[in-house]
């Protein structure tokens, strides 16, 4: 996916990008989103979407239904028995 058409999608949604940069291996682009998603676009072309927005991003660019998934899966912890 190229990252300035996803910013430019997502913007055309009313949404604004207020981070963009390199991610720490510099092997893509971290963006970050005003609805609290966080996009991560790497520069063989992978995708992957977190935070509180994700969902709404994850439709925005049309992603697969496994990203979709995961966008909105919220892990629970453990409980402090151990189960």
């Amino acid at each position: 996916m190229d990252v300035d058409k996803a910013i430019a999608l997502i913007s055309a949604a009313g949404i604004e990008l207020t981070d963009r940069r390199r991610t720490d291996a510099d092997d893509g682009w971290s963006l970050s989103f005003s609805n609290g998603a966080e996009l991560q676009i790497s520069d063989a072309g992978k995708v992957k979407v977190s935070g509180k927005g994700a969902e709404t991003i994850a439709r925005l660019l049309d992603l697969p239904a496994k990203l979709r998934h995961r966008a909105s899966r919220v892990r629970s912890r453990p409980h402090s028995d151990g189960s």
